[in-house]
């Protein structure tokens, strides 16, 4: 009988009967274990080999643990192949199986995760992406991160594709490099300066829209910048009679502009609305005590014209808008050493109200409207509004808007819960189908979780990200990307060259 057989039997003879206290039963099992390994053992010396798994009693290996390589000790496991689609993998590994946004558009630089190329076009993702319902994009990092060289970088590398860009205010002046590198235009406005625009400048009319329409959306755009001026330096919203003198002072100095064959003036309207006897006189028999009404307003446009925003907005215009330079900045640098925002932003209003005769115009092409340091217009309502209606209206006017700030509560500081102000600041964050997060400081990350929805892995990435790396979130894609910028471009992006 061959020595497999014998151990057959022996372990079999060991087997107690039925009916057995406990102990005997553990005895036995003690007792199959020693016989096993003396067999184990013996058959070793025999044919030089353990005995093979289904040698051995079911469930029963002895001390020494189950024999073989299946024991998984002193040799490698062995698994077997498993073969899955990218699709299947993507949802298991989001960060290590990302297929990509594809080829097509700007080149940022790597995909950490993948080590594939990163490309971006918000215009050529439109339509094709699942999800991606607009082209405006938020980017959000803190000092020193790089996220104003990635939009610089941006802007420059869309010129190349036909894109023009727009930045309606600088206020540190950097993108002047930039723009004079495209051959751009940069219009510097500020005390002193001989650059002056007239925000109540009419846009050319589009061939395709009548003179008697054209005419009413003018006059709703000039009523819109005024109340938006008004409500920015009386810091309230405007009354119904203040509305009413609005309207009628506007159509008065149109109608005298008209006269002259020029466009009206914001000094025009100020005097106007303190002139209460005019303004009674032009509001005819329903028009009650205007003058009385619209006090206020008339001081808070003699700002525009004899405060310290004097000279620059209440004067012909001295720059025509070239709608086919490749980018146009306004620089307001000069006014952002007060440190009270609201010359900064009743500039920015006045210079984005010029810029609309080129937003306007449906065979101006794609372009890119750049909002730096927008963390400085939170606060303020009245241009928020008109942020807003330039947001809804991307798509149509084939634009795509990049808001620039530093800390995601920025967006909170627009008003307490449930105020106007935080509507419309978190209503802009609700309609940029893309989210760029560079680097956030940790008494920040509930914040930016709690507005982005992120998941756990991704609040904690934002927490470690390096200089020029950043959580890109388009259409609820993930991606952690490392933006790579060429030598030339060092030179134009730098802004810590004071510090060097």
């Amino acid at each position: 009988m061959s020595h497999r057989t014998g151990r057959r039997a022996s372990a079999s003879a060991l087997f107690t009967p039925h009916g057995t206290d406990r102990a005997a039963r553990k005895a036995a099992r003690r007792r199959l274990a020693e016989a096993t390994t003396q067999a184990r053992t013996a058959a070793a010396r025999t044919d030089g080999h353990a005995p093979a798994q289904e040698d051995m009693p079911v469930g029963v290996f002895g001390p020494a643990g189950r024999p073989g390589p299946a024991s998984a000790r002193g040799a490698k496991l062995r698994l077997p192949a498993h073969r899955m689609t990218t699709a299947t993998a993507s949802g298991a590994y989001p960060f290590l199986a990302e297929g990509g946004l594809g080829a097509e558009g700007l080149y940022i630089g790597s995909d950490v995760h993948a080590e594939a190329s990163f490309c971006f076009d918000p215009f050529a993702l439109y339509g094709r992406l699942d999800g991606f319902t607009n082209p405006n994009v938020l980017l959000a990092g803190v000092i020193g991160q790089g996220k104003s060289a990635l939009a610089k970088s941006v802007a420059l590398r869309s010129v190349a594709f036909g894109y023009r860009v727009y930045v309606p205010c600088d206020p540190k002046g950097e993108w002047t490099a930039v723009a004079e590198a495209l051959g751009g235009t940069t219009i510097a406005l500020g005390p002193g300066l001989p650059g002056k625009l007239n925000p109540l400048d009419a846009a050319p009319r589009p061939a395709s829209v009548p003179e008697a329409d054209w005419a009413g959306e003018i006059r709703k755009r000039r009523l819109l910048l005024l109340g938006s001026l008004a409500r920015t330096v009386l810091g309230r919203d405007l009354r119904p009679m203040e509305h009413t003198a609005l309207d009628v002072a506007l159509d008065a100095v149109v109608a005298q502009a008209a006269a002259t064959a020029r466009a009206p003036l914001l000094g025009d309207i100020a005097a106007t609305l303190n002139t209460p006897q005019e303004l009674d006189r032009a509001g005819g028999a329903m028009s009650g005590h205007l003058g009385d009404a619209a006090r206020d307003l008339a001081h808070a446009l003699r700002r525009m014209v004899h405060g310290d925003l004097a000279g620059m907005f209440d004067a012909p215009s001295t720059a025509a808008f070239d709608p086919d330079s490749p980018m146009l900045t306004i620089d307001l640098s000069r006014l952002g050493g007060s440190g009270d925002d609201t010359a900064l932003v009743l500039a920015m209003t006045c210079a984005s109200a010029w810029m609309e005769s080129a937003l306007t115009d449906p065979a101006g092409g794609r372009r890119w409207i750049v909002y730096d340091e927008a963390w400085r217009l939170m606060r303020h309502p009245g241009l928020l509004q008109r942020m807003q209606s330039q947001w809804k209206l991307s798509r149509g006017l084939g634009i795509a808007n990049l808001m620039v700030i530093h800390r995601l509560s920025d967006l909170l500081t627009a008003g307490d819960a449930g105020s106007r102000g935080r509507a419309l600041a978190e209503g802009l964050l609700a309609d940029c189908s893309t989210r760029i997060i560079y680097r956030q400081e940790t008494d920040q990350l509930h914040a930016a979780a709690t507005l982005l929805g992120l998941t756990t892995v991704e609040r904690d990435a934002i927490a470690h990200l390096n200089r020029g790396r950043g959580l890109w979130k388009v259409a609820g894609r993930s991606f952690i990307v490392q933006h790579h910028l060429h030598p030339s471009e060092l030179p134009l992006f730098d802004t810590d060259a004071r510090m060097q």
